[in-house]
């Protein structure tokens, strides 16, 4: 699609994220509907990674659009557990923010689903 939608900033109350994820797990599968890729903008890659972790989570869900959405949230190993721990920064005043305010934990809107958003031409599409 060559002209996204406006959907405002790609930083997401925890509260959102949450909501879409279980839309997402809660939501039957439409093959008409299915996601075969992510366009992922560069903006969510660059604030997920200014951030001190040691690798990133994405989770599925179902933005207010109604599209299928991949969310990113950086990550801390614990080295007692070996589990990596979801870690969240906290919100900062910014226009068109989707999130209840101030010091809020946000994640990061992380794509745009394909289709719409697809290279027709890409060899991953044949």
């Amino acid at each position: 699609m060559s002209e996204e939608k406006n959907l405002g900033s790609v930083e997401v109350s925890l509260a959102v994220g949450q909501e879409w994820a279980r839309k997402f797990r809660n939501a039957k599968e439409d093959n008409k509907k299915k996601v075969d890729a992510y366009l992922i903008p560069l903006e969510s890659i660059k604030l997920v990674l200014d951030q001190d972790i040691d690798a990133v989570r994405a989770y599925v869900g179902i933005n207010n659009a109604g599209e299928q959405n991949l969310m990113l949230v950086g990550t801390k190993l614990n080295p007692k557990t070996g589990i990596y721990v979801d870690v969240f920064k906290q919100q900062q005043s910014l226009a068109g923010a989707r999130t209840a305010g101030d010091g809020e934990d946000v994640l990061y809107d992380a794509s745009r689903p394909c289709p719409p958003y697809t290279d027709p031409d890409s060899p991953m599409n044949q």
